[in-house]
């Protein structure tokens, strides 16, 4: 199995557009031991041929790009098989709309994201323009599905695990919280080799912590390193728990439980601008160190 980190930051990116937080500042003038990161998303393969992606972030052209792999292999072609949705958030769907050229897609989501991006949704009928366009995979969390793109099979196999999340912003409004709103995602090879990525977390929850302590590569929620980073910085009110982000830091936080697990590698993806982390000379990132637990970058690349 292979898979590669093409975007590595929260929603915003880093430097984030908007931004002048010490990390961003210090980010664009080139004095901090940093490195720019576009949204998260991933792409993984069986055979180094068919790719799935992982969330379509609002990056995905670039990403695309920075990565020869994805480069189309004849005049209207793509080696991306399929993409799968871990929620309905902007930040991991709003790049299905870039891929809306005449190119069959095929998407996995659950019933719920599905339904949110796609009923009363003007812009995703550019996906719709001919039949046969996107076809949509319903993920039921709990059971194996197998990843099945434009070219059939892929040799993958994909369990979804419903994780502690929210409802997107944009239907907080008018949408019941579900156990489909937000999922992990395992995924298998022919071989048992197994990959969880979990860029979304709340919180620790039985099947999360099950799932993770079984699996080769976990790639998990890094969003934040305090529950009041924002308030530090003045950049906000909510705290990361507010937002369905589980910190790191504290007795409490995800960093402790991150140091239990057996995982052979294990990488903290979605990281937001403000996040310590992010600074490869921080006492946050010592801490990581200690717990074997790594900052996930643009190409950063897993095979095994």
């Amino acid at each position: 199995m292979r898979v590669r980190v093409l975007g590595a930051a929260a929603g915003g990116g880093f430097p984030q557009w908007n931004c002048a937080c010490p990390n961003c500042a210090g980010a664009r003038r080139g004095d901090l031991p940093v490195r720019h990161r576009s949204q998260a998303s991933a792409a993984v393969s069986a055979d180094g041929r068919d790719w799935f992606l992982l969330n379509a972030s609002p990056d995905v052209r670039t990403q695309i790009e920075s990565f020869p792999a994805l480069h189309p292999r004849a005049p209207r072609d793509t080696p991306i098989a399929g993409i799968v949705l871990t929620n309905g958030d902007i930040d991991a769907c709003l790049g299905l709309l870039i891929l809306r050229e005449s190119q069959p897609l095929h998407v996995y989501a659950t019933g719920v994201v599905t339904r949110g991006l796609r009923e009363g949704n003007v812009l995703f009928k550019t996906l719709e323009r001919f039949a046969g366009q996107v076809t949509w995979h319903a993920l039921v969390p709990g059971t194996v599905t197998p990843l099945v793109g434009v070219g059939g099979p892929s040799g993958l196999w994909l369990e979804p695990v419903a994780l502690a999340g929210k409802v997107p912003l944009h239907l907080e409004a008018t949408a019941t919280p579900s156990d489909e709103d937000n999922i992990g995602l395992v995924i298998r090879d022919a071989a048992g080799r197994s990959l969880a990525y979990f860029p979304g977390l709340a919180g620790p929850t039985a099947a999360c912590d099950r799932h993770a302590r079984a699996a080769d590569v976990l790639m998990v929620d890094g969003n934040f390193f305090r529950d009041d980073e924002l308030a530090e910085l003045g950049l906000g009110t909510r705290h990361a728990r507010d937002m369905a982000h589980w910190p790191l830091g504290g007795d409490d936080g995800s960093l402790p439980w991150l140091a239990s697990l057996p995982c052979t590698r294990k990488i903290l993806v979605h990281i937001n601008n403000t996040n310590p982390i992010l600074r490869e000379d921080a006492p946050e990132r010592a801490q990581l160190e200690a717990a074997r637990v790594e900052v996930a970058y643009d190409g950063l690349e897993v095979e095994w």
